[in-house]
């Protein structure tokens, strides 16, 4: 009884806790904020606007109901694995001892700054190193076939709700785990290392504050069917909901484009970016006729394990020796740069 009421207890925090994309409030918000771009942009009525925020076809839509079930099952493996992986304070510590190792570093070389100050470069240097961490393993997701093969259970989804959020494969999800715990690792142990006393966050409701602002103003809609477009000059800085919605899109134009999370920047300086457009003929997958299978259990689990496995087995000793032609987004033609 006890496994099940943490399992019960953990998908429930999803939506309770404010440090989760999903919290109750951040939803709320993101309709409200989805209700007053179709009335004012899309001059829509109240009453069209919440018809079309809650479309049953979308929701309950054969891509939906399969986010629905991976959220589950997912939480549940995590639950299991979560335990026995390594943490961030594990990492912080590691390399806050190995730095003592560095001759030229002194500790507590910026400890008289003031702690407001400190507070202030942590909480921004915090986000900032974890969004630049997400972009640089995303990238790789759709550079490397062994990841790819499970970053697609992601793009398989042909319509888009906040639970899509959820729809990745649970070794990709150890991926982006192992990652989180190296960036924030490696930012807490460089701040208690070189300013020792009074790091810490600016949080609201123990959220990092630039979380809590990126997620009230709208994340959830990134993975959504109303493709909200910020000005043009504001997409260099910030991902708008319509550029995460080009980044699912099986056009041609859209590949290997927006793989920012919260930050645009990223995009814009090793040129990935492009600039939002009308979403609402977008069509969302992996480009191939059979997209609607790709929504079982099969294809979402065992299959991408099988298809990375079959790649890392016959393409071990030459990974990295190989360059990507892409012709959709699920059939990947590859060959060797010039030796």
């Amino acid at each position: 009884m006890e496994i099940f009421f943490d399992i019960f207890q953990n998908l429930v925090d999803q939506f309770t806790n404010p440090k989760k994309r999903v919290f109750i409030l951040y939803l709320f918000i993101s309709i409200l904020i989805a209700a007053g771009w179709l009335i004012l942009h899309k001059k829509k009525s109240l009453k069209e606007s919440i018809k079309f925020i809650f479309n049953p076809k979308v929701f309950f839509s054969k891509s939906a109901t399969s986010d629905y079930k991976v959220f589950f099952i997912n939480q549940v493996i995590m639950l299991l694995i979560s335990p026995h992986l390594l943490t961030q304070i594990t990492i912080a510590t590691a390399l806050y001892f190995f730095f003592f190792e560095i001759s030229f570093l002194d500790m507590g070389l910026f400890a008289t700054t003031p702690k407001y100050v400190i507070i202030s470069l942590f909480t921004l240097t915090h986000f900032i190193v974890d969004d630049f961490s997400k972009y640089i393993v995303h990238r790789w997701m759709h550079r490397w076939p062994f990841l790819w093969a499970l970053h697609k259970v992601h793009h398989s989804a042909t319509n888009l709700t906040p639970m899509t959020v959820f729809r990745t494969h649970p070794l990709e999800g150890l991926v982006f785990t192992l990652r989180s715990a190296f960036a924030q690792g490696l930012t807490i142990s460089t701040f208690v290392y070189f300013f020792a006393g009074g790091v810490d966050l600016y949080t609201v409701l123990g959220a990092n504050l630039f979380v809590f602002l990126f997620n009230v103003f709208g994340s959830n809609l990134r993975h959504s069917h109303i493709g909200i477009r910020y000005w043009r000059w504001l997409e260099y800085i910030l991902i708008s909901p319509a550029q995460h919605h080009l980044h699912h899109s099986v056009a041609k134009e859209h590949y290997n484009k927006n793989y920012g999370a919260a930050l645009a920047i990223w995009d814009w300086v090793f040129g990935s970016l492009h600039h939002s457009e009308d979403t609402e003929t977008l069509t969302l997958g992996l480009g191939t006729n059979d997209d609607q299978k790709k929504h079982s259990l099969k294809e979402l689990y065992l299959i991408p394990f099988v298809e990375s496995f079959k790649f890392l087995k016959r393409n071990f000793k030459s990974i990295f020796l190989f360059k990507k032609i892409k012709k959709n987004k699920s059939e990947i033609y590859y060959e060797k740069f010039p030796q």
